[in-house]
């Protein structure tokens, strides 16, 4: 445990309750977006940060767990969401996010439901939901140029993505008429952030998918970051789908800039926030055709390469 920002006076205990390769970078105790945030925290004089760190996290009951007024907690690989829940429930802190509702996060069906429940727009989608690996269904038809899921017909190109949201092996099948093949999309490795393989053309079997409608974006992506529900910043990159290179700046970071978001789309920000009840909540939006849609919600996300003075 660390506690920082200590002092004369009674101060407002924020307790930083997520595993340390979140907030670390390299050697460094904090990582620049999350040292960006406890400093600015730490100038105000009314607050007092306090680490929790991976050993209290994972090994120490809760019981013993540092008390305080307010937590940062989100999930990551390896994380005791059920931990963090039964802290919760015995001190009571308030919640910068909310701790039940990341649950969610990691089932793209359980977001899909929430996101329609609270009639934000997602893009067309069916699901194929596997007990087995390799099942048969008898309500799921692939020929070679569409799939069909309870009757309803999705035509190459196409987007197939595991129901499991740490799952980011995310594939588009193309039709015959393209030239067919299939592109999966995945998290960057070095300057990739997709392969082509053309001999592909079956859908995958070994689990349980999301199907989607593919909808063209003029190669852009846009990465909207909320800060309670009255806040929401934007950011475009290139799209993975365009040719798996990612762009970078002189210094090796991916290259984004800052978008407007229409009113629209500002209260499709201010949706999801109040949905998933994650005050600091990444998500992204798909702009197609004049209209916009969410396709993924992360929760906590920083946001890259951006910096304020003040």
């Amino acid at each position: 445990m660390v506690v920082l920002g200590g002092g004369v006076g009674k101060k407002i205990a924020v307790g930083v309750c997520v595993m340390e390769k979140k907030v670390k970078c390299g050697s460094e105790v904090f990582s620049a977006p999350m040292g960006q945030i406890l400093e600015r925290l730490q100038a105000f004089g009314e607050f007092e940060i306090v680490i929790f760190g991976d050993k209290v996290i994972l090994e120490d009951p809760v019981e013993s767990w540092p008390i305080c007024d307010c937590l940062i907690a989100f999930y990551s690989s390896g994380y005791p969401l059920d931990k963090a829940e039964a802290y919760a429930a015995l001190r009571k802190p308030f919640l910068v996010n909310e701790l039940d509702q990341q649950h969610l996060l990691h089932d793209r069906r359980k977001v899909y439901e929430c996101l329609e429940r609270y009639c934000i727009p997602v893009p067309r989608y069916a699901l194929v939901n596997r007990e087995v690996p390799c099942q048969e269904l008898d309500y799921f038809v692939e020929e070679e140029d569409f799939v069909e899921v309870h009757g309803n017909r999705f035509w190459k190109p196409f987007v197939e993505k595991p129901v499991d949201g740490d799952d980011h092996s995310i594939m588009i099948y193309y039709p015959s008429s393209a030239g067919g093949g299939m592109k999966e999309l995945f998290r960057k490795v070095g300057n990739r952030s997709s392969e082509f393989h053309p001999e592909v053309r079956r859908v995958r079997r070994e689990g349980s998918y999301i199907y989607e409608e593919f909808m063209p974006t003029g190669g852009t992506d846009v990465k909207v970051y909320t800060v309670g529900p009255e806040y929401a910043h934007a950011e475009a990159r290139k799209s993975p789908v365009v040719d798996g290179v990612v762009m970078r700046n002189p210094d090796g970071k991916e290259v984004r800039y800052p978008v407007l978001l229409t009113p629209t789309e500002k209260q499709m920000a201010r949706d999801v926030c109040l949905a998933f009840r994650q005050a600091v909540c990444g998500f992204d939006l798909l702009r197609c055709e004049g209209r916009s849609y969410v396709c993924d919600v992360n929760g906590w996300s920083f946001v890259k390469n951006s910096h304020k003075c003040c």
